[in-house]
């Protein structure tokens, strides 16, 4: 039997990717001695919010998610941020293997809101890294197949300031909002009605006609 234990080292942004794409990397150790041909490794990766303080200008713009803070004992709970897997190739000990983490900036993403709410300056972002996965292994009588243990997880705190980043590179000053067609046609009336140069102005101009003001 193989003993599997899993520690990302890292996360940080690909910068090669045509979509927005961290890349996690996970020291993989084997402390049996046995020999691992090839692992398919699964991960759920959740954000733990609860782990992290947070200022009150975060707690404003995490209102919608968990409401006011005397209701965060009730409502400041795990969710899942994504899964994603990847294939390992065989090694004896321990290996590193680089984990895709593919993203969205879509703000009806529960974690999309979440990491748009918190301040850059020194603050992190509470993760946990859940594996399971098939592992084969390679010894005198041949191949086997094992399955990793549902147990196996590794925590990790990302820099907000690598969300930003990463945000930053794909989606430049910019964000993405998911309207109902109706609404859409709608708002183009008024920006051809009041001669407006795109929808981003239009909007504007509704927020700021219901005194909103725009930083």
């Amino acid at each position: 039997m193989t003993e599997l234990s899993f520690h990302v080292e890292d996360v940080f942004p690909e910068p090669f990717a045509v979509a927005p794409n961290l890349t996690a990397r996970v020291e993989v150790t084997e402390s049996s001695g046995a020999a691992v041909h090839a692992m398919a490794v699964r991960c759920q990766v959740r954000i733990d919010p609860q782990r992290r303080r947070y200022t009150d200008g975060e707690a404003e713009g995490l209102l919608d998610l968990f409401g006011p803070r005397e209701r965060w004992t009730a409502t400041l709970k795990p969710f899942q941020w994504m899964q994603t897997s990847t294939v390992a190739q065989g090694f004896t000990g321990s290996s590193v293997v680089e984990l895709p983490l593919p993203c969205t900036y879509d703000f009806e993403v529960t974690a999309s809101k979440y990491l748009h709410a918190l301040d850059e300056a020194g603050s992190t972002v509470p993760l946990v890294f859940l594996f399971s996965g098939t592992v084969f292994t390679r010894g005198v009588a041949g191949f086997g197949v094992e399955r990793i243990p549902w147990d196996r997880e590794s925590t990790y705190d990302l820099p907000v300031a690598v969300w930003r980043e990463l945000v930053q590179a794909h989606y430049p000053n910019t964000g993405w909002v998911r309207l109902d067609h109706d609404t859409l046609a709608a708002l183009a009336r008024y920006k051809a009605a009041h001669g407006l140069i795109g929808l981003d102005v239009a909007i504007s101009d509704l927020l700021q006609g219901a005194g909103e003001v725009i930083a």
